[in-house]
């Protein structure tokens, strides 16, 4: 009779530890998404999602709104606005709106990693205009715009025509004096969310747009790449545009670089790129082994051409978003670079592009 006494009661207590534990899931607010923008005032605005458990709630999400001189603080007026504890050990994206990322913001992303209860995979993301109205917009059918983001963002990842940034890559680019760091752009096109290309960072300050449709042959010059997709118009063929769709892309790079004395450097990029046409728009009848060959020097000749005006605007605004300065610190000594003033000498550089492309197969065009 005592041992049934006694585990009657070990059974109370678990069945009331669980509710307890019901209890304060429920008292939390796990933010999801969080945007950033800088005010006129020098002040951070923060806006904060929160998804609402509660099946029978009309609404999905309560947004928090804060005016705040740090992150830090801005939870602090969360706390006031709502009766749920707030947390943010869920936070999955990062939104940065433009004039904040062009004033920088590497404090405030040291700040988030800071926190251990925030995740070094959340990723960041540039917003074109103001972030924390783009997160505060309701667009249908989609009941969390913060959710949307981040699934949008992960599919077109897949294809590498944006970078998956995230806080730890960012940080790690960002104090890293052979490269710098880049991130994803999304906008406000009304109905909907665009992906309007990548964000490139000097030091921790957006300074340059790559448009969405030249995503993919800055990934390739970037990394190697085992997935991907790429669109090349290769002019007009008897007054149409001839389009190839290239899918299921892998790529290699190499880099070398060269000294040419006096602190001049000229850096080759190579890149190897294989894959599969999907479309192809032209005359031409690919089943011919010379119009292949034909269509691979043509498509090889419009992403180089494309790669090279990319590094000249780069070289422009000084952002060594490839990491060049990578191969050309391990070229050197330690003193030799340290005493080497590579944002300056950067723009200088002569960099060719060099791309070799594949066809793989062709499915059924004859």
């Amino acid at each position: 009779m005592g041992k049934l006494r006694f585990v009657a009661v070990v059974l109370l207590l678990l069945l009331n530890g669980c509710k307890k534990d019901e209890r304060v899931l429920e008292d939390l607010g796990m933010v999801q998404t969080s945007s950033y923008d800088l005010l006129e005032n020098k002040k951070l605005k923060v806006v904060s999602s929160v998804p609402v458990i509660d099946p029978d709630s009309p609404v999905h999400r309560e947004l928090l709104t804060a005016e705040s001189d740090s992150i830090k603080e801005a939870r602090l007026l969360f706390s006031r606005q709502t009766d749920l504890l707030v947390v943010s050990g869920q936070l999955r994206d990062t939104l940065f709106g433009t004039t904040l990322a062009q004033a920088g913001i590497g404090d405030h992303i040291d700040t988030l990693l800071r926190d251990p209860s925030t995740a070094l995979g959340v990723r960041v993301t540039i917003v074109e205009g103001d972030a924390g109205e783009l997160l505060s917009k309701n667009f249908k059918p989609h009941s969390d715009t913060g959710r949307y983001i981040t699934h949008l963002l992960e599919k077109e990842s897949v294809s590498n025509s944006i970078p998956t940034t995230t806080l730890y890559e960012f940080s790690r680019d960002y104090n890293d004096d052979g490269i710098d760091a880049a991130a994803p752009i999304v906008k406000d096109a009304g109905t909907k969310v665009n992906i309007e290309g990548i964000a490139l960072f000097k030091m921790d300050k957006y300074v340059m747009k790559i448009p969405a449709e030249d995503g993919i042959i800055f990934a390739l010059f970037r990394e190697d790449l085992n997935q991907g997709e790429m669109t090349v118009n290769l002019g007009e063929e008897n007054g149409k545009p001839v389009i190839v769709m290239y899918s299921s892309l892998s790529s290699k790079r190499k880099v070398k670089v060269h000294k040419l004395g006096e602190g001049r450097f000229k850096a080759d990029i190579s890149i190897s790129v294989q894959g599969s046409v999907l479309e192809y728009t032209g005359e031409e009848k690919l089943s011919d082994p010379g119009t292949r060959h034909k269509l691979e020097e043509e498509i090889s000749k419009s992403v180089t051409d494309t790669a090279q005006e990319i590094i000249r605007q780069m070289q422009q605004v000084k952002t060594d978003a490839l990491g060049i300065g990578r191969y050309v610190r391990n070229s050197l000594s330690y003193r030799e670079w340290t005493s080497l003033n590579w944002r300056e000498v950067y723009p200088q550089i002569e960099v060719e592009c060099h791309a070799k492309v594949i066809i793989k197969d062709y499915g059924k065009y004859s």
